[in-house]
């Protein structure tokens, strides 16, 4: 069952422009316990990702990715030295996990979360909620339909724009990207 996730980045870290580059990227660094356990525990490859820059002007979601590989320890954690180094985890007993991401498709324009809590059928959505935080948060199946044609909408010149093109899934699984 193809599941449907949020997933924020500041642009500072990470860009929807530089996984269209790269192709691939691992998602490592969440330290938060509910992310980790849908990285670790929920998500699959082929799930879809709305990729949304955080702390940005403004902030929303700029494109479509999908998971590429599904939770693995996050290395990083128990590399002494690195930024999200955490003594708490070893090898052995890992704490922290992430999960790889590849890109499906850049939008023209930023589906600002303005934009969002203003948007029929994106009412209950996480993101839209006052006080959500969560780096990692699970969308439906309709909210991320939604999001995708508002973005896809952004290509077309103006109000008057024509009807944005249909809603496609993410990838086929085991689609290999250069990372």
């Amino acid at each position: 069952m193809t599941r449907y996730w949020l997933m924020k980045c500041e642009p500072s870290a990470y860009t929807i422009e530089r996984l269209e580059r790269d192709g691939r990227t691992s998602w490592e660094g969440v330290r938060n316990y509910q992310a980790r356990n849908f990285m670790r525990d929920e998500m699959q490859v082929g799930d879809g990702v709305l990729f949304y820059a955080s702390n940005a002007d403004p902030s929303g979601v700029t494109g479509l990715a999908e998971i590429v590989r599904a939770g693995y320890p996050d290395h990083t954690a128990w590399t002494k030295g690195h930024q999200y180094f955490d003594e708490t985890g070893s090898k052995d007993a890992p704490a922290w996990y992430m999960v790889d991401v590849g890109f499906v498709e850049r939008f023209a324009g930023v589906v600002s979360l303005e934009q969002l809590k203003t948007t029929k059928g994106l009412e209950e959505m996480m993101v839209t909620q006052k006080g959500s935080r969560l780096s990692v948060q699970p969308v439906t199946r309709a909210e991320f339909a939604i999001v995708a044609r508002l973005g896809r909408a952004t290509r077309a010149a103006g109000p008057a724009a024509a009807e944005p093109a249909p809603i496609r899934p993410p990838r086929a699984a085991g689609r290999r990207t250069k990372k």
